[in-house]
């Protein structure tokens, strides 16, 4: 079988919540990385808009096709959700369906209701001044609604003692928020599922910090 092609940037939390589901789905894959910060942006080159048209990372070839995502449009699971679908291996939902539907409610909180209003994309619109208060503003919100969720859905992990879709969502988020110095003090629930999960194997080999083009790798 065709080893799967991920095109990734290090510091992008969508690619990671990819790059997660892929280690945890054991799912061999190549990296190709799009540097979205470069002056004119790799993500706008004619080669790259043939892989995905919305200029955006992440995007996955896979089963001879490519799927998408973007912060942007609807298209904002497509890639998690496929290999859910398709590989049944380590599951990453539950079987109970109140579990479920909590595990899709934490993942909406966050890939709609938070990343795309801290997404980088808006900073050229929201401004330098006022970026840093922006983000703090929807992440604070988004996490308020988080916190409520996971209080009484969270064991060990977002939902359960089970590894979901959720996390996959949550420690790129977590990573987000600190870099824009939220105050992780008021999430206690969220902080602790973090930290149960910031040390396992496959959220320690896809952090951002052990990517091709991280600071830290250079």
């Amino acid at each position: 079988m065709t080893k799967a092609i991920l095109y990734s940037y290090w510091r992008s939390s969508c690619s990671w919540r990819v790059r997660i589901g892929l280690h945890l789905k054991e799912i061999p894959y190549e990296m190709r990385t799009v540097d979205i910060l470069k002056p004119d942006g790799e993500q706008h080159t004619s080669e790259f808009r043939k892989i995905n048209p919305m200029s955006k990372v992440p995007a996955l070839h896979i089963d001879n096709r490519t799927l998408i995502e973007s912060s942007y449009c609807k298209l904002k699971m497509s890639i998690l959700q496929y290999l859910e679908e398709t590989r049944p291996q380590n599951p990453l939902m539950p079987k109970d369906l109140r579990e479920r539907i909590r595990v899709r409610e934490i993942c909406e909180v966050i890939v709609s209701g938070i990343q795309p209003l801290q997404n980088i994309g808006l900073k050229e619109h929201v401004g330098d001044e006022n970026w840093l208060n922006w983000t703090q503003l929807w992440i604070n919100k988004g996490f308020t609604a988080l916190e409520d969720i996971i209080s009484t859905t969270g064991k060990e992990y977002c939902v359960g003692d089970n590894i979901t879709l959720a996390d996959c969502c949550l420690v790129p988020q977590v990573y987000n928020a600190k870099n824009y110095r939220v105050n992780m003090s008021l999430y206690p629930s969220i902080s602790r599922i973090n930290k149960n999960l910031e040390n396992h194997p496959a959220f320690l080999a896809t952090h951002p910090n052990n990517q091709p083009g991280s600071p830290k790798t250079n």
